[in-house]
């Protein structure tokens, strides 16, 4: 049975998704057009069981649905507002990288 997720919820996931590269990748891939496991290893240069992993946590967080296609199965973004939702926060990062605020940012590894 599908619930919906709170607020607070949608977030956290949102958050533990983007917080490892490679799920990143994953989700910029499939923001571009859903593709089979075999096509997003290939292009993002991992193994199957690793992308396997990745894509777990993905469903699990509720960002990306399994749809079969024949024998296949294909993966696409969950809604695709995720698509422009990942679009304006890699562009907001980039805004403010541009501008840091910090300015011990290079030592630190902040901002």
């Amino acid at each position: 049975m599908l619930t919906l997720a709170t607020e607070a919820d949608v977030l956290a996931r949102f958050g533990r998704a983007l917080a490892d590269p490679i799920r990143c990748r994953l989700l910029l891939a499939l923001r571009e057009a859903p593709a089979h496991p075999s096509d997003l290893a290939d292009r993002l240069g991992i193994s199957r069981t690793r992308l396997s992993n990745h894509l777990a946590c993905l469903r699990d967080c509720g960002l990306v649905v399994a749809v079969p296609v024949g024998r296949r199965t294909r993966y696409e973004l969950a809604d695709p507002r995720l698509g422009h939702a990942l679009d304006d926060l890699r562009t907001a990062v980039v805004a403010v990288e541009a501008d840091r605020s910090c300015a011990d940012a290079e030592e630190k590894g902040c901002c």
